[in-house]
């Protein structure tokens, strides 16, 4: 029976890369189905056997775990080196989006509200 190892929906290119780079040098026997475009099918890699399935988990966990830190590590150092911020940061660079951002998030508040106003 199938095991499904990992879902690849919103998975960025370079994590699948890795994952498959990981698998190929563990010599881990996995195939893999692509996400649908839709979203109907999740895709993703699956091995056949069940102590296949218990190795790959646990290569995987570590993986994770490593690109997790690797990742919190990249976002602190933009953040530190003022690449990335809250919204005063993206209104200071981007003033025109901000502001369009913030003003259809204010329409659309309005018209979801509007018949709830309108009944009081």
């Amino acid at each position: 029976m199938p095991h499904h190892l990992m879902n690849l929906r919103h998975v960025p290119d370079d994590e699948a890369e890795e994952i498959r780079a990981l698998f190929d040098a563990h010599d881990v026997r996995f195939y893999e189905t692509p996400p649908s475009r839709w979203g109907i099918s999740m895709g993703g890699f699956w091995v056949h056997d069940t102590e296949e399935a218990e190795r790959a988990r646990a290569l995987l966990q570590d993986y994770q775990h490593q690109r997790l830190e690797s990742q919190r590590e990249a976002y602190e150092a933009r953040r530190l080196s003022g690449e990335i911020g809250g919204i005063w940061h993206m209104f200071r660079h981007k003033p025109v989006r901000t502001l369009a951002a913030c003003l259809a998030i204010l329409v659309m508040t309005g018209l979801s509200l509007l018949p709830f106003i309108r009944i009081g």
